[in-house]
């Protein structure tokens, strides 16, 4: 198993496993796989996203999990801080230790270009990852609270005064 970072000329590898992802969480309303592609071009690796994306792969070279990562500032101490916003192990390798392999890359990472920080969030309605992030050590905050603007209410907000 090796860990990389992905290029735009990967995003043909990625589909697969993101549109896994999608149906994992959006079942028949997943995206559909050219919608995915255009995504990953115009957004995900556009110039503006901040966005590195990590790919597990086997010595076959089969994507197999991902996880997506920014580095973020300031963070305390002076600091940077690696947020964590995806992770995803296909069903097919899961227990298979891919997900800590992916977990120990980014902090590795993370403590490699000065970051004293990881943090990420998880959906409650996926018990699954907290077991996963509790059993490889992780702590839960409890004292943050997180707050979302969506739809409607972004648009409304943004255009209020």
């Amino acid at each position: 198993m090796k860990i990389l970072f992905a290029e735009q000329s990967d995003i043909e590898q990625i589909l697969p496993i993101f549109r896994e992802l999608e149906e994992y969480y959006f079942g028949e309303k997943a995206s559909a796989t050219a919608d995915i592609r255009e995504y990953f071009q115009d957004r995900v690796f556009s110039r503006i996203s901040g966005v590195q994306v990590l790919l597990a792969k086997t010595e076959l070279d089969q994507v197999v999990g991902f996880a997506t990562i920014s580095v973020l500032y300031p963070a305390p101490k002076l600091a940077g801080q690696v947020y964590l916003k995806d992770l995803f192990v296909s069903a097919s390798s899961r227990g298979l230790g891919v997900g800590r392999m992916l977990m120990k890359f980014i902090a590795k990472y993370a403590l490699d270009n000065g970051c004293n920080r990881l943090d990420w969030t998880a959906e409650t309605s996926n018990p699954v990852a907290g077991e996963f992030y509790a059993a490889i050590g992780a702590e839960q905050i409890m004292e943050k609270q997180y707050f979302r603007f969506e739809g409607s209410a972004l648009g409304n907000f943004a255009v209020t005064t």
